[in-house]
């Protein structure tokens, strides 16, 4: 029997809506090219804004998670973005003006052309406990909801590595993850400031699925010990598939989830030689 005349049937029964898919769609097919996270190259970027975009745009990078703008508008910046037929679709900003800044930021991130806002670090003193994460939850609910409801903007957290602390759901991250609200609050997956606190983003991966909107492609330098500091020497960025991550899993497992947007984050001084290194592998191991 086709799927024409299982649909004709099912719509007969009133099972499904005339228009619905009979099955749920395919995942997106991954892009041929991640996204760039301009916090790789925030020391050219606070030289000259137009001839970075430049260098990354020749990679054929036209995806952009912006985390600063670098001394322009939001308007200035998306200006030099559709110039090279480029784009930010997610706009990283600290906890503190996400929280009492949230119109501004709200502005800034439609003015760029942005679908998501970010927020990649929690103010705390060590270690990370479970007060933290509530006062989080509840402020990532505040926020997620007035940038959904007024601005039409997903709000995402991204993992850095303390948040793994043992809770009675299993780590103060999946506290995060449970506690806010699935309307409001979506979250990046940071793949080094996973494996470096010794956990698996497979594992992550399909246990949330659709929370996960965006991802940090990041490879941790192989023999480096983790801990739940959230901080490692940044020459400990290496390019993809050389470090500890099972990146091809990680990478299916992101697909499966529903992962929207991928970008290369690299915090080392290496980012002349690892950058491309990184997109290469991309492309072996997606095509």
């Amino acid at each position: 029997m086709t799927n024409q005349v299982i649909a004709r049937v099912l719509v007969g029964l009133g099972l499904v809506c005339l228009g619905s898919p009979l099955m749920a769609q395919k995942k997106a097919p991954l892009p041929n090219v991640p996204g760039m996270v301009s916090y790789t190259y925030r020391q050219s970027f606070q030289r000259n804004v137009a001839a970075t975009l430049d260098t990354i745009r020749a990679m054929g990078i036209t995806d952009m998670e912006f985390s600063n703008l670098f001394g322009k508008t939001a308007a200035e910046l998306r200006q030099l973005l559709d110039e090279r037929g480029m784009r930010c679709s997610s706009f990283g900003v600290s906890y503190p003006d996400a929280l009492t800044k949230t119109d501004e930021v709200g502005a800034n991130a439609k003015a760029l052309g942005a679908q998501y806002v970010r927020v990649a670090w929690i103010p705390h003193e060590a270690p990370f406990n479970l007060a933290a994460a509530q006062k989080a939850v509840a402020d990532f609910n505040q926020i997620g909801k007035r940038l959904k409801e007024q601005y039409d903007l997903t709000f995402c957290y991204h993992n850095h590595g303390y948040e793994f602390h043992p809770a009675p759901e299993g780590t103060l991250f999946d506290y995060i993850v449970q506690k806010t609200d699935p309307r409001y609050v979506s979250f990046e997956l940071d793949i080094l400031w996973t494996v470096f606190p010794g956990h698996d983003p497979v594992a992550l991966l399909r246990k949330y699925g659709s929370r996960f909107a965006l991802m940090h492609l990041k490879d941790l330098r192989k023999g480096v010990a983790g801990n739940l500091s959230g901080g490692t020497p940044t020459e400990n960025d290496v390019a993809l598939g050389t470090g500890q991550a099972q990146l091809p899993g990680i990478i299916k497992a992101a697909q499966q989830a529903g992962v929207r947007h991928f970008y290369i984050e690299d915090e080392s001084p290496n980012i002349a030689t690892q950058v491309p290194q990184s997109l290469a592998y991309w492309r072996q191991v997606t095509r």
